[in-house]
This record gives structure tokens, C-alpha cells and sequence, in this order.
């Protein structure tokens, strides 16, 4: 990867269509969800973008992406993407995708050493977990195994934070439970593995203030500010992100619920900093994920 040439890094991109398998029972439903949600047309069958497509997209824009599935099988009955085809593909696309992985901390010691293999074989440098779809708070100790094999190899932890558009207005929120995903849990996290980084995706509605205060408290925590149009971010999280944690906001869009399009048409609107900008759109990506 070039990043003179790259004006960008979406730290936040999502392998939605199944690499290995058909569509499972009940995933047309939940991408439809989704879709309304976003107001967008991703759900429809046929719509969602490939990994080689989603290379293509960002290749064309000049933006680097982080990308992954997530290993949600327990809780939602949907086949888990496999990591080693997603880092394949990033591997293909090396000039353009950072692998990151998905597993559920359940797996227990099974997951700690596909994590382990997954960073030394496939050069995968990061793990996704989805509090709210994977059903468990992130200071379970039952995650641990996981977290220290992550910790250990040197990889980065991302969490989905605050509301979810998962089985949003579904009934029952397709079982989806919320509390799992409010941020103080990620000051557990945050103090038992104080030196590995920890990344909490979205602005944590409706626990913005709380994911603010674990960003700026602990040194290894940032936030990607993905998941949500830029015009629609509370005033305290913009004023954080462009004054105490200018170095520790990262740039992403949550493709293809929302694309980079979209994302930096509304950032180009914020009242931020003209120096603070290319801190948020590519500099403090650059150097969490060691890529200069």
C-alpha cells in the first residue's frame, strides 16, 4: 500500500455477502432491515457488493479499507464469513484492503488459536466483535482467552458500540439486546489490556457521552466514527473530535450501509479544523495500524 497515493482510510467497511456459502434463511430479511434503516438499497437481493468489488469501489476513490465479517453464527443462525477467504481477498488487494477478522469470544480456546493462526498465516491485524449480535458483555472474562491471544500477537480490537441497526424494527429486534454494547463495558477492557489498542466503532448513541469519556481516559482507546452521517453527529462528539481527541478519531463509513461517498460529503460540512482533518481521514489510521 501506497499512502502517498491514498487520500484516505475507511477504518470501518463490512464483507456482507456471503464468500462461501448461499444465503441463509432469514438474511434477506435482516439486509431488508438494514436497508430501511439506512435508507439505502444494500438488502436487496443481489445488491450487497463482493469483497473484489468492494476493493474495486475503494480502488477508484483512492481510499484503503479496513474490512471483515462478523462471527455472529450462535446468535443470529447466519453462517460466519470465513476469515481466511476475507484475508485472501485482502491479500489480492493488498494495495487497497487491511484484513481484519471476526470470532466469537465464545469459541473460548478454539478462538484464541484461530486468532493466533489468523495473524501469523494470513497477516490479518485486527478483530471485529459485535457486542450486541455475538450476545455478551465485552468484560465477560469468558472473552478473555481471546482478547489475550489478540493482545499478545500484537492485533487491534474493534467493538461496535451504542445502538445497532441490526433487527432494527424487526420484531423483537430479531432478539437482538442492546445493553451488551453501551462502552463503559470497554473500561474493563481497556485497563486488563492496557497495551493493546482498542478501537470503539460508532458515536455509541445513545451512550455518546460515556464512550467520550473512555476515549479520553484510557490511551489505547479510539473511536471510528462510522455508522452514522457525519450531519447527524451530536455537538460534543464533533467538539471532542476536533479539540481532546483529535489524534484518537478515526475516519469511517460502515460500507455499504453508508458509503465513503456519502460519509465525507457530510464531514466536508463539520466545523473542523482545517489541520485536524487529515488527522481524522488518514493520519491516526496510518499509525494504530503501524502501516508508516
Amino acid at each position: 500500500m501506497n499512502l502517498d497515493e491514498i487520500i484516505a482510510i475507511d477504518f470501518h467497511t463490512h464483507a456482507e455477502e456471503p464468500c462461501n456459502c448461499h444465503r441463509d434463511d432469514g438474511y434477506n430479511e435482516f439486509q431488508q432491515g438494514m436497508a430501511a434503516y439506512f435508507k439505502n438499497p444494500a438488502g436487496v437481493d443481489g445488491m450487497l457488493p463482493t469483497v473484489p468489488q468492494t476493493a474495486a469501489y475503494y480502488r477508484e476513490r483512492k481510499i484503503a479499507a479496513v474490512i471483515f465479517g462478523v462471527d455472529a453464527e450462535r446468535e443470529t443462525g447466519f453462517y460466519r464469513h470465513t476469515n481466511e477467504e476475507i484475508a485472501q481477498h485482502c491479500a489480492e488487494n493488498s494495495d487497497i484492503l487491511i484484513p481484519f477478522a471476526s470470532i466469537d469470544p465464545a469459541k473460548g480456546k478454539l478462538g484464541a488459536r484461530e486468532a493466533r493462526r489468523l495473524v501469523r498465516d494470513f497477516g490479518v491485524k485486527g478483530f471485529k466483535f459485535h457486542p450486541t449480535m455475538q450476545g455478551f458483555f465485552p468484560n465477560d472474562r469468558m472473552a478473555y482467552p481471546l482478547y489475550e491471544a489478540i493482545a499478545e500477537e500484537g492485533a487491534v480490537m474493534l467493538f461496535h458500540t451504542g445502538q445497532t441497526g441490526v433487527g432494527s424494527g424487526m420484531r423483537g429486534g430479531m432478539g437482538m439486546r442492546l445493553k451488551y454494547s453501551n462502552p463503559m463495558h470497554l473500561d474493563d477492557v481497556a485497563v486488563d489490556f492496557p497495551d493493546t489498542q482498542i478501537v470503539m466503532a460508532h458515536p455509541s448513541f445513545p451512550w455518546t457521552e460515556e464512550g467520550l469519556s473512555v476515549a479520553q481516559h484510557k490511551p489505547n482507546v479510539y473511536i471510528d466514527m462510522s455508522g452514522w452521517s457525519p450531519k447527524y453527529f451530536p455537538p460534543i462528539f464533533t467538539h471532542y473530535a476536533n479539540t481532546l481527541l483529535k489524534r484518537k478519531m478515526l475516519f469511517g463509513s460502515d460500507w455499504p450501509a453508508i458509503t465513503p461517498d456519502r460519509w465525507l460529503s457530510d464531514f466536508a460540512e463539520l466545523p473542523i479544523r482545517d489541520e485536524v482533518r487529515p488527522l481524522i481521514l488518514k493520519e491516526n489510521a496510518a499509525r494504530l495500524l503501524k502501516l508508516k
